[in-house]
């Protein structure tokens, strides 16, 4: 998997250890891995080893169909989670979508790479937005290329479940803090998440944090009104079956004219 050619020996054994050590303890196969952890992949892992960023790739979060998330330490063992993307089996028609109506990438090439290289970045942009304006998310440390590292959500013994995975105590709650999420977005952020579904919201300590804004876009996106109305169509959809009533065309005038 790994060439002499391209890492030093040093980071070459230390990578090719604990990448062993995901492949034994947690099942994942390894033709993922293959597709996951590409020379450019390890290249851009090992600048950020040997910048102090990562210690170590602990186990797989989850598995997407754009990249995998991995937890990891930092050297002073503090837990990040590390996204990666495929640069070679990403949907390539998937992020064309939501990148090429964005007014900050206007300028990028349109080859494989170059699209999964503004998507990080892109969702790094778009963490910065969501922290800045106060809306639970994690906490975009860095990113390099195909390789996003962001604030840890969870415990020591496992991450933070998707809202699929939870029964809610309180459902209203929750239902309001995300609409509240997404007014946030729109009104403070001029951002729209474009994606929102129980997939892409986890619940820790009994509160939502929203998750996956690569495909989130701002609001001059020619499509961002239509993301809107499905973000607001899934939230009130799930809630449904909480006993949760909610006006989905109420809550989008709401959210635009606040």
């Amino acid at each position: 998997m790994f060439s002499d050619d391209f890492l030093d020996d040093k980071h070459l054994k230390k990578l090719d250890i604990k990448l062993q050590n995901v492949i034994n303890r947690e099942g994942v196969d390894r033709k993922t891995l293959d597709e996951v952890f590409d020379i450019s992949t390890l290249h851009t892992l090992e600048k950020l080893i040997s910048d102090g960023v990562i210690d170590i790739l602990d186990f797989p979060i989850s598995t997407g169909k754009e990249g995998n998330v991995f937890r990891g330490l930092t050297p002073d063992k503090k837990m990040i989670a590390v996204k990666i993307f495929r640069t070679s089996t990403s949907t390539f028609k998937h992020l064309q979508e939501y990148i090429f109506g964005d007014p900050r990438f206007q300028s990028i090439h349109k080859t494989r790479r170059d699209l999964v290289y503004a998507w990080t970045k892109k969702e790094f942009r778009n963490l910065e937005i969501l922290q800045k304006i106060g809306v639970r998310a994690p906490k975009p440390i860095v990113f390099s290329n195909n390789v996003l590292v962001m604030s840890y959500i969870g415990t020591h013994s496992k991450p933070a479940p998707m809202l699929k995975d939870v029964k809610l105590e309180k459902p209203e709650a929750v239902f309001q803090e995300i609409i509240d999420f997404m007014s946030g977005m729109y009104q403070k952020g001029r951002l729209v998440h474009g994606d929102i579904s129980a997939f892409n919201v986890l619940i820790f300590r009994k509160k939502p944090y929203l998750i996956d804004v690569g495909q989130s876009v701002l609001i001059e996106h020619p499509s961002s009104h239509n993301f809107l109305k499905r973000d607001i169509y899934n939230v009130v959809s799930y809630f449904k079956k909480y006993g949760v009533k909610a006006d989905e065309n109420k809550i989008y005038k709401t959210i635009i004219k606040k």
